[in-house]
């Protein structure tokens, strides 16, 4: 576990992903040579947070002679939202089942219904100002792999029902020799199916910003990382930015920073966790392909372990997660910002993993074309954290995803671009009550990714 000493700052320049082969025009943009030295409004971090708001800020008439500026750490698009597995998959049935049981079935529809709802936005969206990014609405197929967990996941989504979830409804559920066979995952005890999308996330967010900078008021600088952030404003209300290419002073700051937060906010540590997965890309040689994957799918082992995939529209397959292999040792990947290189234990598992899992594919030849490694940000209390900061007057933020931004930043961005334009109370923006920043969220002791970590046991016993 890195030491309470250290910041998460994101290295200079991490590994490349597939979706990042080949850059667009503004990988390496700088609106100006010189840094501006004040401004409206003021958004740190340029990814899919980052984009989604710029959108959606210049949508409303306000903003039109508003000045914003975007600062990057690094190329646009090179953090999580560039190193993802492409899969834009509203939970109707999953984590909102489980959120049931602790917060209230009404939050939680409330979440599954807004993620719907993020498909449809970000759909609409693609269409009409034609973002060529890959979209692709299919259908998600989650693959229990394990017989206890299967009946465990349907009794609880049976529950979920019962007591008034009927989003849940969405997702069709088979068992037993059905499951094998829709899936085609071999071994499969259960399945769900519900719809879902794929998109290429860097293609999307790289178009969001060339809109965007077809507006004057906007001004993008890459590699310009933010160094400090002072724990009150100045006199006049106003942010000071500390860059490594000089400061600004801004009337309004967003932290869409996500995994890297608590590296300017301290009293972020330990609530938005940097945490280092690994993702890949699986190609088939020749022309004789293997049977056509039309859906997305988790593949589940158990309750911590699963992969995810996505099939790709060039007949490549997007795999991630590997989680067996690293999970149980922390220093790989709590709070590890290293995505310059492999996670050494992850090394390989992708290798043969169609031929394993997928009938049909035994003699496919299907080889790992490309491998890398990404860091999320994890919410200690497994939810997003969106609004104003706690104690930071004029001072917004959006993070804290856990591995599920895709289904669900767009709106949000949406909903938080209300509050930071008119002052909009947060129950008044169409985000998720549960999502909203508190206070007292802040100064919960609650660490959900830790307690899983302890409830595996240490390597030395496995």
């Amino acid at each position: 576990m890195p030491s309470k000493d250290s910041k998460p700052f994101p290295p200079a320049r991490g590994m490349t992903s597939f979706w990042r082969s080949n850059p667009g025009s503004l990988d390496n943009h700088r609106s100006t040579e010189s840094l501006p030295s004040e401004c409206d409004i003021l958004i740190i971090g340029a990814g899919y947070s980052g984009a989604s708001l710029l959108t959606h800020l210049l949508a409303n008439e306000k903003y039109k002679d508003k000045s914003i500026v975007v600062l990057e750490a690094r190329q646009l698009c090179s953090g999580a939202s560039g190193r993802n597995g492409g899969h834009i998959k509203p939970d109707v049935y999953n984590l909102c089942s489980a959120l049931s049981s602790k917060h209230g079935v009404q939050a939680a529809v409330e979440i599954a219904e807004f993620e719907k709802a993020n498909l449809l936005a970000v759909r609409e969206y693609i269409a009409e100002t034609g973002a060529d990014c890959d979209f692709t609405l299919t259908q998600a197929v989650d693959v229990q792999l394990s017989g206890a967990q299967d009946s465990s996941l349907k009794s609880r989504y049976d529950q979920f029902v019962r007591e008034g979830g009927s989003v849940a409804k969405d997702a069709f559920y088979m068992h037993g020799e059905d499951a094998e066979m829709v899936s085609g995952v071999k071994g499969a005890q259960g399945v769900f199916e519900y719809t879902a999308a794929h998109v290429w996330p860097y293609k999307l967010i790289h178009h969001m910003f060339e809109a965007s900078l077809v507006h004057d008021n906007v001004n993008v600088q890459t590699h310009t990382p933010v160094t400090s952030i002072p724990n009150q404003p100045d006199a006049d209300g106003r942010w000071v930015i500390s860059t490594t290419r000089g400061t600004n002073t801004a009337k309004q700051v967003v932290m869409a920073t996500n995994a890297y937060t608590a590296a300017l906010l301290p009293e972020y540590d330990d609530k938005i966790i940097p945490y280092r997965g690994v993702c890949s890309r699986i190609v088939t040689p020749g022309p004789d392909r293997p049977p056509l994957l039309a859906n997305t799918y988790a593949l589940r082992f158990n309750d911590w372990d699963y992969d995810y995939l996505i099939p790709r529209n060039d007949g490549s397959i997007v795999v991630g997660g590997a989680r067996r292999t690293y999970l149980r040792h922390l220093e790989d990947w709590y709070g590890n910002v290293d995505d310059t290189q492999m996670v050494k234990r992850a090394e390989g598992y992708f290798d043969g993993y169609m031929q394993r899992h997928f009938r049909g594919w035994e003699d496919s030849g299907a080889y790992t074309d490309s491998v890398w490694t990404g860091i999320m940000g994890y919410s200690a209390d497994h939810l997003p954290r969106i609004g104003c900061v706690p104690g930071r007057k004029n001072m917004f933020i959006m993070g804290g995803f856990t591995g599920h931004g895709m289904p669900q930043i767009f709106l949000a961005a949406k909903g938080l671009s209300k509050v930071t334009l008119n002052g909009t109370p947060f129950s008044e923006t169409g985000v998720p009550r549960l999502f909203e920043e508190t206070a007292a969220r802040l100064e919960s002791p609650e660490n959900f990714v830790l307690d899983v970590y302890a409830s595996l046991g240490t390597p030395s016993k496995l």
